[in-house]
């Protein structure tokens, strides 16, 4: 006679792993939102034969769109959006800030920063405006 053992029934995760992995998609959604501001600054002064290219608008407005949907699945949350939104406009703050050396990130004649800056905030604006919209999940989904 030969044994069989049944496997485990699928069920809904258990409560401590479901917030252990909502709050490290948090974290990872945040630390995305500061690694893909930088990355964006540094891009907006990339020049091809001395012309800006516009590569860090194309980024912010894509990224954020990424950042804000995993954000949203990763925490399953609508303010979720927030995680990476938060780091990323206080990255454009400071860069925008002359420190006390006189030094600046963006200046006001990089038309691609000032256009990465308002595509990237957009784009966070629109994705917020898109959760809020949403309409509940429904019970049984």
């Amino acid at each position: 006679m030969e044994y069989q053992e049944t496997p485990p029934e699928a069920g809904p995760p258990p409560r401590l792993l479901d917030l252990g992995l909502r709050l490290t998609g948090g974290i990872v959604a945040v630390v995305a939102g500061v690694v893909t501001g930088v990355l964006e600054l540094l891009l907006a002064t990339f020049r091809i034969g001395g012309q800006l290219v516009g590569v860090s608008v194309v980024l912010a407005i894509g990224a954020n769109i990424a950042l804000s949907w995993f954000a949203h699945e990763a925490v399953g949350r609508r303010w979720a959006v927030a995680l990476p939104a938060v780091p990323w406009f206080a990255l454009m703050a400071v860069a925008a800030v002359r420190t006390s050396e006189g030094d600046l990130l963006l200046a006001g004649d990089n038309w691609v920063g000032l256009a990465m800056i308002v595509a990237g905030a957009m784009t966070f604006a629109v994705m917020g405006f898109r959760q809020i919209l949403a309409p509940p999940p429904s019970p049984g989904g």
